[in-house]
């Protein structure tokens, strides 16, 4: 069979069923004679952070995949591939290249040497009767161990090539590894004996699937329980003992129980060191869980070491603990605490969360968003900035996946292709992009994608016709040459592609709109709900 069977092939035999991508790429025609559905963007970074949300959404158990043109197309795609390392998504990513015999002579763009430093592996096909054993190793570095891309890049001269048949290619194992016995017994021993304990989970729960595990260990030993962005939602929001999720803006009760915890327990993290997370208070004892050894003590000094996947060291940890710790402990007392943390936190900002003021204020348009959608159906994304800070601290996430956070890399624009993706997954959710006036300038051509693919998001969009971050770092630049007005009327572009645009500019008609964009998404109808609102830029940070 010719090569671009084989690897289309290959895909489907692994579960993919979905080829995001941009021409000419010649696997767009071979995965769809395969029955996997090409889906086309308008550029191609938008297209990588769709197969980010595949992943994601199936906690990896399908991986998205894109593919794209060689050159310019491969050139275009290399931010979404870095924010897929960034955030340590699998994605397989699969450009053309250049004919063999030119693929190292400059200036010729070559994918698998360019993209290696920001990828998990990479690798070009040369031989076409190597491509089961290229793809097997692509696969499995996908399918186990920390996440990341995966590159495959396929020369413009090797599609007429044969590949033996019968193909032999084995859908590829997924293992797990888990932490010494000896370092769970200190860590349990640790943790049981802490007067102020805290846990704090990554997105490896997600990719774990290790929720229920996680809420178990809070239950038994009386833990409050934080997040990171990308953790966000694997522990329920409304959880007594959550504490809400750290970013650059929390909840008050995030920095304050961190801080006063004599334990700290971080699981399925890397603990990054980053301006859009939680800082680590110092002199701290660290239990640190994580999925790759290279993690450790890479940012803060650990105590006790696990590494292994989530799930099987919560499991190990429970059963540890359970010899000695045999029912729930009383958390009356720190559930409290944290209830009147959260309730004078609350009390601050409610004047903003249920303003009445006109420009709209974005809070207050948050707000009404999170208590009009079914929660519980919904998938949830943020943009670069303002919408993230925003929306962050306040949004209540009860279900795993429902919230998809990110923050150590903050591309503008990456929350549209994460709705679109996360739709494309699953269908049956409500699935939402918040994004500002300067995202959608990024990349808000794509939601001409979301009509023309029949991908019916629902993108709130914070219009403040300005800069409002930058607004207080150019000053200057701003009074004299205006530099940091931007403008637009989104939800006439929304109608232009064929989709549903409203424009709100009174408090009394977010919930109305929000119920009138929900109905247009039920009825498949792409949707942009576009709220004029003030250059508002406090955010609720640690000590605020």
């Amino acid at each position: 069979m010719k090569l671009g069977t084989a690897i289309a092939e290959i895909m489907r035999r692994e579960g993919i069923e979905i080829l995001c991508g941009y021409p000419v790429n010649h696997l767009i025609e071979h995965a769809a004679k395969a029955e996997i559905r090409p889906v086309m963007v308008r550029q191609e970074r938008v297209g990588v952070h769709m197969a980010d949300a595949i992943s994601r959404v199936t906690s990896g158990r399908t991986i998205g995949a894109f593919c794209m043109q060689h050159g310019p197309g491969a050139e275009n795609a290399m931010g979404g591939v870095a924010q897929c390392f960034g955030e340590s998504v699998p994605v397989l990513v699969l450009p053309m290249g250049y004919q063999r015999r030119l693929a190292h002579i400059e200036p010729n763009f070559n994918s698998s040497e360019a993209m290696k430093p920001f990828a998990k592996s990479s690798e070009p096909i040369i031989l076409a009767a190597e491509v089961a054993n290229i793809f097997r190793r692509a696969f499995t570095k996908l399918k186990n161990g920390r996440g990341g891309p995966v590159i495959v890049e396929i020369p413009a001269d090797m599609w007429n090539e044969e590949v033996p048949e019968p193909l032999n290619y084995t859908p590829v194992l997924r293992t797990r590894y888990g932490a010494d016995p000896v370092h769970v017994r200190e860590a349990a021993a640790l943790l049981a004996g802490a007067k102020r304990p805290v846990i704090y989970a990554g997105q490896g729960v997600h990719y774990a699937q290790a929720w229920p595990q996680l809420k178990r260990l809070a239950e038994r030993l009386a833990i409050p329980v934080t997040t990171s962005l990308g953790g966000k939602s694997s522990f329920p929001e409304t959880h007594p003992l959550s504490l809400g999720s750290g970013g650059l803006a929390v909840p008050r009760a995030v920095p304050k129980f961190l801080a006063e915890a004599d334990v700290i327990f971080g699981i399925g993290c890397s603990f990054t060191e980053t301006s859009f997370g939680i800082a680590m208070p110092k002199g701290k004892a660290i239990i640190h869980s994580t999925l790759d050894p290279n993690h450790l003590n890479k940012d803060v000094e650990a105590r006790i070491g696990l590494v292994g996947d989530a799930g099987l060291v919560l499991d190990a940890l429970l059963e540890e603990i359970g010899k000695t710790v045999t029912a729930d402990r009383d958390a009356s007392a720190v559930a409290a605490e944290i209830a009147a943390s959260h309730e004078e936190w609350l009390a601050k900002w409610m004047p903003k969360l249920t303003s009445n003021d006109a420009p709209l204020n974005p809070y207050r348009v948050l707000w009404d968003l999170q208590h009009t959608v079914d929660i519980d159906n919904t998938i949830i994304t943020h943009d670069a900035g303002s919408p993230r800070d925003q929306l962050s601290p306040f949004w209540k996430a009860v279900e795993p996946l429902s919230y998809l956070g990110w923050g150590k890399t903050t591309q503008l624009g990456y929350g549209l292709g994460l709705a679109m993706g996360a739709k494309l997954a699953k269908p049956d959710k409500l699935c939402i992009n918040v994004w500002g006036d300067a995202a959608i300038g990024f990349t808000g051509m794509d939601f001409e994608t979301a009509v023309r693919e029949r991908i019916p998001i629902m993108s709130i969009l914070l219009n403040n016709f300005s800069m409002a971050i930058e607004l207080k770092v150019m000053p200057i630049s701003t009074e004299k040459y205006r530099s940091t007005d931007i403008s637009g009327d989104y939800a006439a572009m929304a109608r232009a592609f064929g989709g549903y645009g409203e424009r709100v500019t009174k408090p009394e008609d977010i919930i109305p709109a929000i119920k009138r964009g929900i109905q247009k998404t039920r009825e498949g109808v792409p949707v942009l709900l576009e709220f004029i609102t003030s250059k508002e830029t406090e955010v609720s940070r640690p000590g605020t």
